[in-house]
């Protein structure tokens, strides 16, 4: 008796599977591309990013002393290759020192050139001499690049409260 249950709730499973043919997609057409991302610091979303030409019109509007919240894309510039404590950002003709929140949190030293959003605080500030010649000391310059260094210098600064980098997978 326990054969014949078992046999007819397997031919019941085998009858009520579809036996539906899926049209078959070219590949380019069922490829998706889903972007994961590396989080560092605060969790932060994808979403209201303002881009490079929208951040800059943002720099242009800043004093000394004035900060925005905002969260932005841009291409990773220079990383500092002691321990990943900061980064600069390309801005076309300028560049963004980005720096984390309280050393919370630092980034691969490896990601020159990669598209990251970073979300916190933009600010203008007027770089020291000491100051910019540490960060060039910390982003592997030479003795003569660092000695070069003689004059203050208005800079265009961001405190990064969470980083995303993308990571491009296929399903």
């Amino acid at each position: 008796m326990k054969r014949i249950l078992f046999l007819l709730a397997l031919s019941f499973v085998a009858f009520s599977c579809k036996n539906e043919k899926s049209e078959e997609k070219p590949l380019a057409e069922a490829e998706e591309i889903a972007i994961n991302y590396q989080t560092f610091g605060d969790k932060i979303s994808d979403e209201d990013v303002l881009t490079k030409t929208e951040m800059i019109e943002k720099y242009k509007s800043l004093k000394s002393g004035d900060t925005l919240n905002l969260k932005f894309a841009a291409t990773v510039k220079e990383v500092c290759q002691k321990k990943g404590c900061w980064m600069k950002v390309d801005m076309g003709e300028d560049e963004t020192m980005i720096r984390f929140k309280d050393y919370g949190f630092f980034m691969p030293k490896d990601i020159t050139g990669q598209e990251i959003i970073v979300n916190g605080k933009a600010y203008v500030e007027e770089m020291s001499v000491e100051d910019q010649r540490h960060f060039a000391e910390d982003g592997g310059k030479s003795a003569e690049e660092i000695a070069a260094i003689t004059a203050p210098k208005r800079t265009l600064a961001f405190e990064a409260d969470g980083v995303l980098i993308p990571e491009v997978e296929k399903q």
